[in-house]
């Protein structure tokens, strides 16, 4: 039955455009006593009466008015009530602890000419690095996000470098760990105010992805195989990568990194509550 006892952690909120026009939100709500899902649809006037910052991932609501389906897995949403905020992104400790993190793996570099292009590329886009999400919906979407998906990443390539991935350049790996997102701080906008993230509209005019972007950096700069590990970590091309891994023939080294990435992505840091 329908309770307003309930309080639901927000996992994921979006809005889109429905036939007529009109605009349509899509939340998904996680019952913390069970951990099941409820997927909730608000429709443009509910939207109107209500402010966006309720729908921030990891901020707790109540479902004051709503309407459920017979199995109460989806739900019909005319009200909500914020019963705690989650935090919009990292603190400036925890910014100053990841970005610090992430250069001491670029000084285990030791090509001198591929670490002196990453550290310049990061003194160069320090503020857009340090406040990006690493994603809109799906891991570390919040304010710094991409800081704590980065250095997770190279963790886990510390950790396995001299094991499963000994035929792998380290060199390469971390500059491909640390790169590989890399075109996400043009990619996205973060409301640094209100947390929300949002598609930057600028960037797909040049570029089709931010694995395409990340590629041709270093394909640009002459890091070919650190090139070739971005392009393929997405998996699949319908996945958005450039080297799908189903194609024959791969060097081991192309690997790496999709594998790397979606250990970070689904196992790693996600929320930002999770940093506490």
């Amino acid at each position: 039955m329908f309770s307003t006892d309930i309080i639901y952690d927000v996992v994921v909120f979006s809005v889109g455009d429905t036939k007529s026009g009109s605009k349509m939100g899509k939340l998904q709500l996680k019952d913390p006593n069970d951990d099941s899902l409820l997927n909730c649809i608000l429709w443009e006037e509910t939207l109107n009466r209500l402010d966006m910052k309720l729908f921030r991932s990891g901020n707790k609501l109540r479902i004051v008015s709503g309407s459920f389906n017979e199995k109460y897995n989806n739900c019909l949403v005319s009200a909500l009530e914020l019963v705690e905020e989650a935090m919009t992104g990292l603190t400036d400790e925890q910014t100053k602890y990841y970005y610090d993190g992430i250069l001491s793996y670029i000084e285990k570099i030791e090509n001198e000419q591929l670490k002196s292009f990453i550290k310049n590329y990061f003194s160069q886009h320090e503020d857009k690095i340090k406040v990006s999400p690493a994603a809109k919906l799906m891991h570390h979407n919040y304010i710094g996000g991409l800081l704590v998906h980065t250095f997770e990443c190279c963790q886990i390539a510390e950790s396995v470098v001299n094991t499963v991935f000994q035929r792998v350049n380290k060199d390469n790996l971390y500059a491909a760990c640390i790169l590989h997102d890399i075109g996400k701080i043009y990619e996205y906008t973060v409301d640094t105010e209100s947390g929300l993230i949002d598609y930057d509209d600028n960037f797909t005019k040049d570029w089709l992805t931010h694995t395409q972007f990340g590629y041709s950096l270093c394909m640009n700069n002459g890091f070919k195989q650190v090139a070739r590990m971005i392009a393929a970590h997405h998996g699949r091309t319908e996945w958005g990568a450039l080297i799908d891994l189903n194609d024959k023939d791969l060097e081991s080294s192309v690997y790496a990194v999709h594998h790397i990435d979606d250990l970070s992505a689904k196992f790693g840091k996600t929320n930002v509550s999770m940093l506490k």
